[in-house]
């Protein structure tokens, strides 16, 4: 046996952490400098901060919670229980009311009973406007409420 030809080779530490491709700094490092890091970056922000805005906006619509016992009484929350009073849209300073000179109006022509603030009863031209002074008149006349004005029956 030859002991000239067994030498022993000593590997410095940093010659194998570049042969393994560097460690983990220089991994990081090559990471930020991409070219592509700056665009994520930007990306993230945005979509954490759309997002962001998106919760807060959602608390604000959000409406309070009603908690009901078994009594069907709603606690915590003020409820105006007074009954729905519709109001004419005021028209050049007078009301439809006393434009009409009834509480519902109806067409000579047609079924439908309508108050004077309703879409359907501006539709009506002059000459064809029947004024009744109560729903009962409108009835008993032969006249039906019409489904698109809120409140009537």
């Amino acid at each position: 046996m030859q002991e000239g030809n067994n030498t022993e080779e000593y590997i410095d530490e940093s010659e194998v952490e570049k042969e393994e491709g560097g460690g983990w700094r220089d991994k990081f490092k090559n990471l930020i400098e991409g070219r592509y890091f700056v665009p994520i970056v930007i990306v993230l922000i945005a979509i954490i901060a759309f997002s962001l805005g998106r919760v807060s906006g959602m608390e604000e619509k959000r409406e309070p919670v009603r908690v009901l016992d078994n009594s069907g009484e709603v606690k915590g929350a003020s409820i105006n229980t007074s009954p729905p009073n519709p109001s004419p849209n005021l028209g050049e300073g007078s009301s439809a009311l006393s434009d009409t000179g009834g509480n519902v109006i109806a067409s000579k022509n047609g079924t439908k009973y309508h108050y004077p603030w309703c879409a359907g009863a501006k539709q009506i031209s002059e000459k064809n406007k029947i004024s009744f002074n109560s729903i009962e008149e409108a009835r008993a006349a032969g006249y039906s409420p019409a489904s698109n004005c809120k409140g009537l029956k």
